[in-house]
């Protein structure tokens, strides 16, 4: 399902928080990034799933973790700026992550 928050209503924030610890995957929209017109808008730190290992290979997990920890330092418009920028730069998924994981 699909919430919609921060729309000034009490109900759909206490409505929002009670679902919030059924779900497997948060992604969190920025509102900053959309106004600047960077997509995807999603807040990288603030979005992601509690079930990763049963998403990924242990080696593909290693390289998601490294990434995440390191986009996470950045505020929400570096992150999505470096990660689209980075991300052209190679074919694939893998080739990416295989450069993330030798330099991090």
């Amino acid at each position: 399902g699909t919430a919609l928050i921060e729309t000034g209503g009490r109900m759909d924030d206490a409505i929002f928080q009670e679902f919030k610890g059924t779900g497997n995957m948060e992604m969190v929209l920025s509102r900053e990034l959309a106004e600047r017109r960077i997509w995807p808008a999603i807040d990288i730190g603030k979005s992601g799933t509690r079930r990763d290992e049963k998403l990924f290979s242990p080696e593909v997990l290693e390289g998601v973790t490294r990434l995440r920890r390191s986009l996470v330092s950045l505020s929400p418009v570096e992150a999505m700026e470096m990660l689209t920028k980075t991300l052209a730069k190679y074919p694939t998924n893998a080739d990416f992550l295989a450069k993330i994981c030798s330099i991090l």
